[in-house]
């Protein structure tokens, strides 16, 4: 963080779900607006410096690698079906334990929650990820209580969000929560949503 500016590091990898991060980097930018100095500073990061295909084919390349990024004050942890393919990388895990140590938030979407849950992160605590995946979660996190018809569930430090679009939600809570609900509510004005809670 430098002076009132948090850093928000959004993981990417292959196969990405493409809403689970453009969702929460569109809201965390947008809370800038108007704002001086801006509070969120938003960039990817990803183990490597190539460019690669998100889900749905997109291609995208990472602002910083793991070895030059800043330090997160907040990491968006996005989903999709390389998050599955990411939890046996322990490159990827070590970094999230790591730097999650140190950040003021962790905010995963989707299936993302399973590289936490993975990572011993979700060990005690509340948790909720896309429908589909609840009982895969718990299998990887056995002594977590999964939550299930959450759009988001709030642990203190660490914020899980269900399927894609709740990823929009719980990002709009922590604008909410860190900045004000007048930030909150500008971001859904601009963006014209309409949360489904």
């Amino acid at each position: 963080m430098t002076g009132n500016q948090r850093y928000v590091a959004i993981l990417l990898f292959e196969d990405v779900e493409d809403l689970d991060f453009v969702g929460p980097l569109s809201v965390f930018s947008i809370a800038n607006r108007n704002i001086e100095p801006e509070p969120f500073v938003v960039f990817t990061v990803s183990e490597k410096k190539k460019s690669f295909p998100t889900r749905h084919g997109l291609t995208v390349m990472p602002a910083y690698t793991f070895e030059r990024v800043p330090a997160p004050d907040i990491i968006v942890i996005p989903g999709g079906l390389g998050a599955r393919r990411e939890v046996h990388n322990e490159v990827v895990k070590s970094w999230i334990v790591n730097n999650a140590a140190a950040a003021e938030h962790v905010l995963s979407v989707c299936t993302g929650a399973l590289l936490l849950g993975a990572a011993g992160l979700l060990n005690g605590l509340q948790a909720t990820t896309h429908h589909s995946s609840l009982d895969k979660l718990q299998e990887i996190a056995p002594s977590a209580k999964i939550v299930k018809e959450a759009r988001f569930v709030d642990n203190g430090k660490i914020v899980t969000a269900a399927g894609i679009t709740a990823g929009i939600d719980a990002a709009l809570y922590l604008v909410g929560k860190l900045i004000n609900k007048e930030c909150a509510d500008k971001v859904k004005t601009i963006m014209e949503y309409t949360p489904a809670a």
